[in-house]
């Protein structure tokens, strides 16, 4: 069976992709989908001056507001209705997979299957409504303290104005979320990344044109442009080695007589474990963190250079060395942290047991779910070194020349791990495709009964 999927992965092309008219219906669907997020990344929130909150936002970009306005493609900068993005819904996700693991009752429904998981879903939108509804409003006090050469960034603060921001807000994130589930049921990939991914790329050709206009000022020489792009696309090759290998645990199922006459066999395959099971939330909540103290401190307005809250703030800024110890530790205590939560060693050993199967030399039960515990273990400590590498270096790169968040680690990671996976999907819908072809094409002949 194998052998012949691999058959058919190897014989996809142009015109097996043109008689997919499901494919091209989802991928259709995807960027209509995509591009309706997009026009609501220019839809400002009601009552506010623009060109304050663009002249805010450019000031603080080195902040946590710059990692979120390229998360959002630029719709914080603008200050748009999309502004939360799809961050709210992600934070709800991870709390309530961390309460999976406390909560008995959320543990049981984790364990009842397609019904469990449609809760667990409704209470992560529960989750995500009052998060969204508390930045929304944090995000309408700040914006009525705002100010700049021009006047106040609100027309008519006051009540009614944050009650409309909160609404306003919350309804944008809530579509947004209902845009990403559309995607991954209706369309190809997974919603809630491919909506991260065309809020990196909306701006790249334009963080492209700014590196070139350095270039051309003379603050930006040839050679070291072309360091950076040669980079990058190291970094690109890296990601997709690290993010395809696999460690592949042999698994070995119980003998089956097929026939009365035909002797009884067993059938091997194998456990895939990915090296990095963590994905890109690591990255993304060390950088939030550390981030978070700069941000605050801009916000209140530090002017004292000699201040304490100004020092530190010079320490913790983007690119110093405390910073990128303190990345580099975070991002690999996270690796850890989320893989613990998503991956359980003992359920997927008691799995094996239920399902008669084994791993050769090893003893079904505890042996089994503490050898599994060993060697992701193992894998874990090489994804976090591998998630560490893979931001750091870019970021050292970059705090030496100044160039934006979008030829960070971070970015390049998650563009790359979400076109890799869309990828798989669209080769997974081609496989299924042309199976089905020949399963037609064996029942017209009367091969198949």
């Amino acid at each position: 069976m194998s052998s012949a999927i691999e058959q058919l992965a190897s014989g996809i092309s142009f015109a097996s992709f043109s008689k997919a008219e499901d494919l091209k219906k989802r991928i259709m669907f995807t960027l209509g989908a995509l591009i309706i997020f997009r026009l609501g990344t220019y839809i400002t929130i009601p009552g506010i001056n623009p060109l304050i909150i663009e002249e805010f936002t450019r000031s603080h970009s080195g902040g946590i507001l710059g990692i979120l306005d390229m998360f959002s493609g630029g719709a914080i900068g603008r200050m748009t209705i999309f502004s939360l993005n799809i961050m709210p819904y992600i934070s709800a996700s991870i709390i309530v997979q961390l309460m999976t693991t406390i909560s008995p009752h959320l543990e049981a429904l984790k364990k009842e299957g397609e019904s469990g998981r449609k809760k667990l879903n409704q209470y992560t939108r529960y989750g995500t409504v009052l998060l969204a509804v508390i930045q929304g409003y944090g995000i309408a006090i700040g914006l009525e303290k705002m100010s700049g050469y021009s006047g106040s960034a609100v027309i008519d603060p006051g009540f009614f104005f944050r009650l409309s921001t909160v609404i306003t807000l919350t309804g944008g994130t809530m579509f947004v979320v209902w845009l990403g589930e559309q995607i991954t049921s209706r369309g190809i990939g997974n919603g809630t990344s491919l909506i991260i991914f065309a809020g990196i790329v909306a701006n790249l050709p334009q963080a492209l044109i700014q590196t070139l206009q350095l270039g051309q000022q003379g603050s930006l020489s040839t050679f070291i442009i072309l360091g950076i792009l040669i980079m990058v696309a190291t970094v690109i090759a890296y990601i997709v080695f690290m993010e395809k290998a696999q460690r592949r645990i042999p698994i070995q199922y119980p003998k089956r007589q097929m026939a009365a006459n035909m002797p009884a066999t067993s059938q091997s395959t194998h456990l895939p474990l990915k090296i990095n099971s963590a994905g890109v939330i690591p990255p993304i909540f060390a950088s939030s963190i550390l981030l978070m103290p700069t941000t605050i401190i801009g916000f209140a307005g530090a002017g004292d250079p000699n201040s304490i809250w100004a020092k530190i703030a010079g320490v913790m800024a983007h690119g110093q060395p405390v910073y990128m110890f303190c990345f580099v530790a975070m991002i690999i205590f996270f690796a850890f942290f989320y893989t613990a939560i998503m991956f359980n060693p003992a359920e997927t050993a008691e799995n094996l047991r239920k399902s008669g199967s084994y791993i050769p030399g090893i003893r079904p039960g505890a042996q089994t779910a503490e050898y599994i515990d060993y060697v992701m273990t193992r894998l874990t400590v090489v994804g976090a070194l591998y998630l560490a590498s893979i931001c750091i270096l870019p970021e050292i790169v970059l705090s030496q020349v100044s160039l934006p968040f979008y030829f960070g680690g971070t970015s390049i990671l998650i563009v790359v791990t979400t076109t890799i996976d869309t990828i798989g999907q669209v080769q997974s819908h081609l496989v299924a495709h042309q199976y089905e072809g020949l399963i037609k094409k064996a029942r017209s002949k009367g091969t198949l009964v």
